[in-house]
This record gives structure tokens, sequence and C-alpha cells, in this order.
């Protein structure tokens, strides 16, 4: 224990702090704890007594104090180690750190810096200078908070920011940023696991000419009504993304291409079935048409994959618009394009 009582001499200041502050009073002498104790509660803050570093610490991890002002010898564990134990301790709130000891020697106050306490006071405690450590650490806790809190609203501001750029502002679902992201991810599962993914590439039919009609504000209705479509019709495994333009890309998990194919038309007949009109449509309403590829456990990178998609599409379109093609393609081990393809329909 430290020589001398703690003790506070009082100098009639009243005035009550800008900030409230919880403060953890720490002395293993009894008297000197209970006078600090009243005079922290005195000058308008929360005051809570511990006997000795082991009881602080079991405290403040219950419940994290502003401020501790800790005597330095104690027995058991000290006001030095308390405080590296309170500083190795990850927290969001900051706790302010004030040794209390009759030492006044250059060689003990570096010691209790270099432990991360932020100030000290010497005994006996004077009540003007408990006054100005209580006020400096008001402003270090409240310079905290506030940082923790820009901290936390710059994480969430970063998170949305990083989810807004993998979003189309128009449909709301992902656009070709958030899926090459995905494909990368993808292919190593396919490559590793040998799971099965078929892309399905969709196209809103004679979409210009609906544009040319309708306008461009009943466009850009129509594509959000279509995304909107797509996705309620598929599985919740399954992905959609904005390609382009009037283009959305699909990609089926863990599907064959004869089930690919399947979904997709169930996909396109619920398009179909918003009737959204289109007088310069065969069908007089909007209608789309898609081109299904499988991917297995190839050489081939997934641009490979989504021109198999893209001519498949392609030839939904020269057979008359408004309906699903597959192309399935055969892989030679020494290449990484194609070397021949079938379509059915």
């Amino acid at each position: 224990m430290d020589p001398g009582p703690t003790t506070v001499a009082h100098s009639g200041i009243s005035e009550m702090p800008t900030r409230r502050l919880h403060v953890l009073v720490v002395d293993d002498d009894l008297d000197s704890l209970v006078m600090l104790q009243v005079e922290v509660t005195r000058l308008g803050h929360i005051s809570t007594g511990a006997r000795d570093g082991a009881e602080a610490l079991e405290k403040h991890q219950a419940q994290p104090f502003d401020v501790i002002l800790s005597d330095w010898n104690m027995p058991g564990m000290s006001g030095l180690e308390l405080c590296q134990r309170i500083r190795w301790r990850v927290s969001k709130e900051y706790t302010y750190f004030v040794f209390m000891t009759a030492f006044g020697d250059h060689a003990h106050l570096l010691e209790g810096l270099r432990a991360g306490a932020d100030d000290y006071m010497t005994k006996p405690v004077d009540s003007e200078v408990l006054e100005a450590r209580l006020a400096s650490a008001a402003r270090v806790v409240g310079y905290h908070s506030e940082l923790s809190q820009r901290n936390v609203v710059l994480r969430e501001e970063g998170h949305l920011s990083f989810e807004a750029a993998r979003i189309d502002p128009l449909t709301q679902i992902s656009n070709r940023l958030r899926l090459r992201e995905d494909l990368n991810a993808l292919y190593s599962r396919v490559k590793r696991y040998g799971h099965r993914f078929c892309a399905a590439l969709c196209d809103i039919d004679l979409f210009k000419q609906y544009n040319d009609t309708y306008g461009h504000i009943a466009g850009d209705e129509a594509l959000c009504q279509v995304a909107s479509a797509i996705r309620s019709a598929l599985r919740q495994g399954d992905t959609l993304y904005r390609y382009g333009g009037e283009e959305f890309l699909v990609i089926l998990s863990q599907q064959g291409i004869a089930e690919a194919r399947q979904a997709m038309d169930r996909v396109r007949i619920d398009v179909q079935n918003l009737r959204i009109p289109h007088r310069r449509s065969p069908a007089e309403v909007v209608t789309i048409s898609a081109g299904v590829a499988e991917i297995e456990d190839m050489n081939g990178s997934h641009d490979d994959w989504l021109h198999l998609a893209d001519d498949a599409l392609y030839r939904a379109k020269e057979n008359g618009r408004n309906r699903v093609e597959e192309q399935i393609s055969i892989w030679d081990a020494g290449h990484t394009a194609p070397l021949a393809s079938f379509t059915s329909d």
C-alpha cells in the first residue's frame, strides 16, 4: 500500500460537469476509498468502489467504466497490473485510467504511462486536481465515444456503398460487377467439387420497338416488371443479374440442362402472363427469349460458358422468339474453347 492514506481537500467547487461519468475507485484502504467515492459523487459523477485490482477487473469486465482511479500499491493485483490488463482488453468503450500514488519520482510516472495510464494524481488527492482530472477524462471519453459512433456509421455506410455498387439501380437486382465476383467463386466450386450449374441468358423480345412505341419511361417500368417476375419464378438458390440493357442472366445451381430448360420455360411463361401490352410483338404482349448452357468440370473459362448461353439465346431469337433454347458443349482437355456443340429444341 502507498505510504499515507488518500485524503481529499475540499475546495468548495460544486459546479456540475458537462458529462456524467461512471467512475471506479480502487483502493485497499477503506477510509480512503470511501472518502474518494464521496468526493466523486459530490462532483456529479457515479461512483463505484473496489478494494483491490482483482475485484476492480471483475467489475470492469462485467460493466466497463468511463474512468478508473486506482491506487498503485495493493495486495494481490497491483494498480500497474490492473492498468495493463485493462489496456489488453479489446473494447469498444475507452476507459480513462488515473493512478493515485504517493510516489513523486519520474520513474514511477513513466512506468505508469507506459502501462497505458492517462494521468496520475499524488496523494493526498486535492479536490480541484480531482475535478480537473475528471474534466479531462470527460473530454477524452466523449471524444472516443463520438469517434466510435462515427466508425460504426462509416462501416455501415461503407457496407451500403459496397452493396450499392453491386446492385442495378433500376431493377434492384445484382449487376455485372456482382456477377463477375460470383462467377469466380462458382467456378472454384465446379473445379473443386464438381457441382453442376446452368446459365440462362434472357432477352426481352423486340425491346427497341417497345421503347419506340411506348417511350423509355414505359420501357424502364417493363424492365422492372420483367426482372421481378423472373426473380419470383426462381428457386432460393438461383441468382439473377442484369446483364446489360434488356438482358438478364440467371445462374441455376445444381441443375442439369434439362431441368434448367424446364425452369426457364416456366420463367418465360410467367413473363408472358404479366400481359404487358406490346402491339409490335407477335404475342401482342412483352415476352422473353432465353438460351441455356451447362457448366461441368471443364477447362474453359466462365466467359466461354456465357458465350454458349449467348449462342443458345441467338438461336432462340432466330427460331421465332418467346422460346428457350439449350446448348451443350463438348470440351477437349487441351482446349479452352468449344470444339463441337449441338442444340435441342
